[in-house]
């Protein structure tokens, strides 16, 4: 039986009220994490999760709506139903008699008959107002916290904006988000900062607060325009720069003109995921490009490299003084479940001419940085150029 059946079998022993499938199905060495309802955890903490479940809900149903599965990859998409009628407590609450409706996707790795990791994903809001730990929809009560929480918000805006920016160099400060552990870089630029690459959507208030902490923010140079680097640059109000071979991606599609628009080459279940998240959540949207730079043009003290391969007009920026670079997508340091790795080549699904971002990556090494602090994730140190060349050859 593979790994896909193996998978199937787990979810129809739920499905069949089977009160132990947790601790047949999960490897001893499992992660496991239920956003909004379990913290990350492992086997033991998903029996007790599981063994509180039934202590709660003692009519608790499972049903499978969708279920695909891909090597040791499996997704499903589940509905479940039940009655808190206890006598046990649901995350702290005493039973109340309330019915219950929830559904939800795990996406669950398998290692031959064994979950060892399952991320699973429903709508906590709604339980919670179910429950009765939330106020009902449209309700006043609801109406009432909406409207305290806005004043909080309001108030805050006007307070002075933090964000937690980390200086990487001289002069040279870098703010993390999502997805992927999004890099966005500030470089000093006279009494303000320039933002090099723009993060996603997502990254709107934390990017504005960190470049009023820093001095302001006079302009932005994107590294590409995709749309997770693109997505916060129409917030802001500055003027946008460019490579003039990005500019159609910057103004335009934000890549999807030369991406597969299914992204049937990109893994499951990160390809579903991504094709509504690019737009839902990490695009900002097309950007107006005030003007365009090119190689060897020099920038608050970097010097501008033109990198082609995973877009078009990808640039890195190089400061000679420190040979210090900026290198947004030209490697990553993560893979697709956000863990730390050596660097590599970005998939061809999401490349414009992967051999030319090989041949890219040779070009920054012959530079020999003496570090590469990339879109995502963390920098390469140490022996940056070989570091570089190995990747280029993989």
């Amino acid at each position: 039986m593979g790994e896909g059946a193996n998978a199937r079998a787990y979810f129809e022993a739920i499905e069949r009220g089977e009160h132990d499938a947790q601790r047949r199905f999960y490897a001893e060495d499992a992660e496991v994490e239920i956003r909004g309802a379990m913290p990350r955890g492992g086997k033991a903490e998903i029996v007790a999760f599981f063994d509180e479940l039934w202590a709660a809900v003692p009519d608790f149903t499972f049903q499978i709506l969708d279920f695909v599965s891909e090597g040791e990859l499996a997704v499903v998409r589940w509905r479940a139903t039940g009655t808190f009628a206890g006598p046990g407590t649901l995350q702290g609450l005493e039973p109340n008699g309330a019915k219950l409706l929830l559904e939800g996707v795990d996406v669950v790795r398998m290692r031959g008959d064994k979950v060892i990791r399952n991320d699973a994903y429903s709508d906590s809001g709604a339980l919670a107002r179910q429950l009765g730990a939330l106020p009902a929809e449209g309700s006043r009560a609801e109406a009432l916290g909406k409207k305290a929480f806005n004043t909080r918000v309001n108030l805050g805006r006007h307070l002075a904006g933090t964000a937690d920016v980390d200086e990487v160099a001289d002069g040279v400060w870098r703010l993390q988000g999502e997805p992927g552990r999004c890099n966005v870089y500030f470089v000093r630029d006279g009494d303000g900062v320039l933002m090099f690459d723009a993060g996603a959507r997502t990254m709107v208030p934390a990017v504005r607060a960190a470049g009023a902490r820093l001095g302001g923010v006079t302009r932005i140079v994107l590294g590409h325009g995709h749309t997770d680097h693109r997505g916060t640059a129409p917030a802001l109000g500055v003027p946008v720069y460019c490579h003039a071979d990005e500019r159609e991606d910057a103004e335009g599609s934000g890549g999807f003109r030369y991406w597969d628009p299914k992204l049937r080459d990109v893994p499951i279940p990160h390809r579903w995921f991504h094709r509504v998240l690019h737009k839902a959540a990490w695009d900002g949207g097309p950007v107006k490009i005030a003007g365009t730079v090119a190689e060897g043009d020099e920038i608050a003290g970097f010097r501008v490299v033109h990198i082609p391969g995973h877009a078009p007009g990808q640039i890195a920026l190089f400061r000679p003084s420190d040979r210090l670079a900026l290198t947004t997508d030209a490697f990553y340091t993560l893979n697709f479940w956000s863990r730390d790795c050596p660097p590599y080549v970005p998939l061809d699904a999401y490349n414009f001419d992967t051999q030319r971002a090989r041949d890219s990556l040779r070009k920054l090494a012959a530079l020999e940085p003496t570090a590469a602090w990339p879109g995502h994730a963390e920098p390469i140190t140490g022996n940056v150029g070989d570091q570089l060349r190995a990747a280029a050859s993989a």
